[in-house]
């Protein structure tokens, strides 16, 4: 089955890409998930798109990966959560709960894809997201949950 990817996949490629999947991984992970669109003559359009996109918000090397890993590893970050009267999270703290933080402490904009938690952040306190700038460059960023 030939696909345009939509987003990234591990160890598969990035968005844009047009790749040859067996059947059954397109029809029941790819497509479902939005990772990915059936690929047609008419869709080569959209690769031009997805394209530009991608690097509109892509990082430029390494060397820029690691200059905004020094300004979100700097940054002073707090996530607004609501807290029950006994200090407890109702639901957790998500990607896009930090992205639109990190964006208000004064730092660059991230992708929300691109950050992922050891564990799900249920409490208050002090916490540390990973943020994938690049594919060598990982930033450790840390944030604080208060209550909101």
């Amino acid at each position: 089955m030939k696909l345009i990817l939509t987003s990234t996949v591990d160890k598969l490629g990035i968005a844009g890409d047009v790749v040859e999947v067996k059947d059954g991984y397109g029809r029941n992970f790819l497509l479902p998930q939005g990772k990915a669109i059936r690929w047609t003559r008419g869709t080569e359009k959209q690769i031009e798109g997805i394209k530009r996109a991608r690097d509109a918000r892509e990082v430029r090397g390494v060397e820029h990966a690691q200059e905004i890993r020094t300004q979100l590893e700097g940054l002073t970050v707090s996530v607004a959560a609501r807290v029950s009267d006994q200090g407890h999270l109702f639901g957790s703290v998500t990607a896009n709960d930090l992205a639109v933080a990190v964006k208000k402490a004064g730092g660059p904009t991230i992708d929300k894809r691109a950050v992922s938690f050891p564990k799900a952040v249920k409490s208050l306190g002090s916490h540390i997201a990973a943020v994938k700038l690049h594919p060598a460059v990982t930033a450790r960023v840390p944030f604080e949950v208060v209550a909101g």
